[in-house]
């Protein structure tokens, strides 16, 4: 995982690459590529916050980055949509949007799906380990109560029991 300076850093050069590139092509169509970047590049982003925060950073720092990356993001979408109402191409836009959306929401499914599985998979393990223990324990009372009833038996057969 990369650490989240970095992977904001490489937000900001998407950014760039993007501004300069939409001020000398005709069509939006051909920064998709680079758009492609920015859009990885701030998911990267998201989740190396969020991983630097599981491993016990600062709650302000991580709080400041997160929202300084989110509002430049968001600026930074803006003009985008900006370009594209400009280029007659909204629709697209909104396609785009939408699209993102949804498979923003299908990841949150997938993520939940996983976390489901995991814990049905721990949990057969626990079950699969008590079963095992609980055999393991009847096998040794069963070998005990051998040995108790085979020791009884020599016993008996030493000093003639009952007879």
């Amino acid at each position: 995982m990369i650490d989240p300076v970095t992977a904001l850093a490489g937000i900001q050069s998407a950014v760039k690459l993007i501004k300069q590139a939409s001020k000398t092509v005709d069509d939006v169509a051909s920064l998709g590529p680079m758009l492609g970047k920015y859009f990885d590049a701030k998911s990267n982003a998201s989740k190396a916050v969020v991983e630097s925060k599981k491993k016990g950073g600062s709650s302000m720092g991580t709080a400041l980055q997160i929202e300084m990356a989110l509002d430049q993001a968001k600026t930074f979408e803006a003009d985008l949509q900006m370009l594209f109402m400009q280029a007659g191409k909204i629709d697209v836009w909104n396609k785009i949007k939408a699209r993102a959306q949804a498979m923003d929401v299908e990841d949150a499914h997938n993520a939940r799906r996983e976390k489901e599985e995991e814990k049905k998979r721990k949990q057969k393990e626990q079950e699969q380990l008590e079963f095992g223990l609980m055999l393991g324990g009847l096998a040794i009372l069963l070998f005990m109560l051998y040995v108790g009833i085979y020791e009884v038996m020599e016993h008996c057969a030493k000093v003639r029991c009952g007879r």
